[in-house]
């Protein structure tokens, strides 16, 4: 099958399939892609005699011809005009023509099939399978973050080892292991390493250095890097780049591979007929949608260039109730014992595929007369929508694979490799799940419509409520709810006689509601954190100590943060052991005493005071002299490069200070660090610990300055002795 696809300039296409023996190559030089023309409206009347014209004289069009597609699941077959186009790259200059002729109205046509990725379109287009049908081999490659933005490397790791010295030696050693490994996937830690290795050899007069398996060909760039804005977050792509035969996989520009392993990649490959180097590139919701266009593509619909679905028309007070999340119980601020944390498995997905909540059926016309989502009117039609049959094999995927990992785990020698792949491929799968409501609600999804999204928060705030009900009926007080998750304790007022099994009441639950209701975990406490300077509870800051175990579970807290120094996680991981022994405040402060002690004494390794923040905007875009300002003034002097969205990693060494000297770049040697500053980062972080206690920081400081002072002059004592 096969792995990766090069397009080459003048047309033709190199599938290269894996073996055993190494990569094997076939040529194509008759694949023409396909766009499609045709009405936006279907009651539309209109000629497409002019449009065809335009495109039979077009020297990039290969051929056209009048077809009969649906452009939409709710549509019946209707004249279309395909295109096909003799590269890939002109697929969208050409779409775009189609928008521009005078003898159309603006918005009467519509294109369709456009924007899909390169390797992806073959995929569909030509019916390849693109998971690897034999074990792909791997090559790493690494450069240090004082290498980047550098037009030439003094130090590079390959698979494993380091290299130093000249552009000469650096650029054999590479070559040497290209040959050795003959890797399919090229793993490198930015993607920028593949020009600039070519940049070194040109410059070195090294002329036989190659990455590629074709030898005509030593790369190609396939888009610039850029900075987006997602949801609130800056995000930062990296150029891409392809060289030709192997797979690329950027670290710096992965979700997939980061956030699981090459397994989970492999499995979502399968299911989106996306290969390997463009699922590693992509978002997660790339790869959804990727997964719906085959859908799509399977039941004969076109995909639309842009969304420009409609919002249906709601009455004010249908936007009222429409306009709410999931149902939230406010969490009981403190320490409560016995705990049980019960959550719907895959609520959201498992909502869709069982009350049929799909863009193609809500809302429709045969039933509406029906009301069919709880508080709003919506109907849902009896036949089964298409993003039904999308999810359910992914959820019944993962339930498989959540079955097959605790079976291995119960083995006296579990298979760690087994256990990594399931894991990889059941992590791959639980964030296509997790993705799929919020896609309906995306404003540029292809496939999503906002009746959907509306809907499976009402079914999922019933749902919810309903199994608050009856719980409680059952004898157990609910001290936390939200969304798919809650968290309940024996009811003190009732006998324990007359209280109902927990696992009885989840598989009742279960029935009623048709989503099965899981026993997550058994806390022997859990400790609801208060949000800052307020008394109400935060909804997703909690930790508890499991039940029969040595685990503690940490939600929205520091030691949780990846910002976070590791430092300050440990101490704060301390203070919830000793919490956990004594359920007392003063144990807790005597940690963070001693850890104050190690502070001022300067006893701390440099590198457990790494903070790692991410890059928001260019240097010059901040108004504020922050600390991430002054790392980048640091990295800017040293000729790195960080772009926004990117991480930057420092310690403060003097938070006085709004200069570059405030901070010191983690790369850096580094010989002193601010004490005051961690010490406010650590009450910080202890204030999470003890808050549930009703303690705050300013209590904390107060408690430590009647006690601390004579504890460090002994301490100081001792050190002198």
């Amino acid at each position: 099958m096969t792995f990766t696809i090069d397009f080459l300039d003048d047309g033709r296409v190199l599938e290269w399939e894996a073996t055993d023996d190494g990569a094997t190559m076939t040529e194509r030089d008759d694949y023409t892609p396909r766009f499609f023309v045709a009405a936006r409206d279907p009651d539309t009347d209109i000629d497409l005699t002019q449009l065809h014209s335009l495109y039979e004289r077009h020297p990039d069009v290969v051929t056209t011809e009048s077809v009969s597609r649906r452009s939409g699941f709710r549509r019946d077959d209707e004249g279309a005009l395909a295109v096909d186009v003799s590269h890939v790259d002109r697929i969208t200059p050409l779409a775009r023509q189609a928008h521009q002729l005078s003898a159309y109205p603006v918005g009467d046509l519509a294109c369709f099939n456009v924007d899909f990725s390169r390797e992806f379109r073959y995929c569909l287009e030509t019916n390849r399978d693109p998971t690897p049908a034999a074990e792909l081999s791997t090559l790493r490659l690494g450069i240090p973050v004082t290498e980047t933005g550098q037009d030439t490397y003094s130090e590079l790791t390959i698979a494993g080892e380091t290299v130093t010295g000249s552009a000469g030696d650096i650029l054999t050693t590479v070559q040497a292991a290209i040959e050795t490994h003959d890797p399919d996937i090229l793993v490198c830690s930015t993607s920028e390493i593949v020009p600039t290795l070519y940049e070194m050899a040109t410059a070195a007069g090294v002329d036989d250095f190659s990455l590629s398996r074709w030898p005509d060909v030593d790369y190609q760039q396939l888009a610039s890097r850029s900075t987006y804005a997602s949801y609130g977050r800056v995000g930062h792509s990296s150029a891409r780049y392809n060289v030709p035969g192997r797979a690329i996989i950027d670290e710096s520009n992965t979700f997939f591979y980061r956030e699981t392993n090459l397994d989970g990649v492999f499995d979502l490959v399968s299911r989106s007929k996306k290969p390997v180097q463009e699922l590693a590139w992509a978002s997660i919701g790339n790869v959804l949608t990727a997964i719906q266009i085959c859908e799509a593509h399977d039941r004969g619909v076109l995909v639309p260039w842009n969304s420009w679905r409609h919002e249906f028309y709601k009455p004010m007070g249908t936007l009222h109730d429409a306009d709410r999340g999931g149902f939230i119980f406010a969490p009981e601020v403190g320490v409560h014992e016995n705990v049980h944390e019960l959550d719907f498995s895959s609520l959201y997905p498992n909502i869709i595929c069982t009350r049929n909540v799909s863009p193609d059926v809500i809302r429709c016309d045969c039933h509406s007369d029906r009301d069919d989502v709880p508080g709003l009117g919506y109907s849902i039609c009896d036949d089964r929508g298409y993003l039904v049959d999308v999810l359910q094999p992914i959820i019944d995927a993962r339930d498989e694979i959540k079955a097959a990992i605790r079976r291995e785990k119960k083995r006296d020698d579990p298979d760690e490799d087994r256990l990594a792949e399931l894991e990889g491929r059941s992590g791959a799968l639980k964030w296509i799940l997790v993705a799929c409501f919020g896609y309906q609600g995306f404003s540029n999804a292809k496939f999503g419509r906002i009746e959907c999204h509306e809907a499976i928060n009402a079914f999922a705030r019933e749902i919810l409520l309903t199994a608050k009900q009856r719980l409680e009926a059952g004898g157990w007080r609910v001290v936390h709810g939200i969304v798919d998750s809650i968290w309940v304790t024996p009811d003190p007022d009732v006998d324990d006689d007359d209280r109902e099994n927990l696992e009885a009441l989840t598989t009742a639950i279960t029935e009623r509601v048709e989503i099965r209701l899981e026993h997550e975990a058994h806390y022997d406490w859990v400790a609801f954190v208060p949000q800052r300077e307020s008394n109400a509870g935060a909804l997703t800051k909690y930790f508890g100590k499991v039940a029969d175990n040595d685990e503690y579970k940490l939600r929205g807290i520091e030691a949780r943060q990846r910002s976070t120094p590791s430092f300050i996680e440990d101490v704060q991981r301390d203070c919830l052991e000793r919490f956990d022994a004594t359920r007392s405040p003063d144990a807790v402060l005597d940690c963070l005493q001693d850890a104050i002690k190690r502070l001022h004494a300067g006893t701390v390794p440099i590198d457990q005071l790494v903070e790692r923040n991410r890059v928001s905007k260019p240097l010059k875009g901040y108004t504020q002299n922050t600390r991430n300002v002054a790392a980048l003034k640091r990295a800017r002097d040293q000729d790195l490069a960080v772009h926004p969205g990117q991480n930057i990693e420092y310690v403060v060494v003097d938070d006085e200070k709004t200069s570059r000297e405030r901070v010191a770049l983690a790369h850096e040697e580094i010989e002193s660090y601010d004490s005051s500053y961690y010490e406010t980062q650590l009450i910080r972080a202890v204030e999470s610990v003890l808050s549930p206690l009703g303690w705050d920081r300013e209590e904390i400081r107060r408690e430590l300055t009647e006690t601390r002072v004579p504890k460090l002059a002994a301490y100081a004592s001792t050190e002198n002795s």
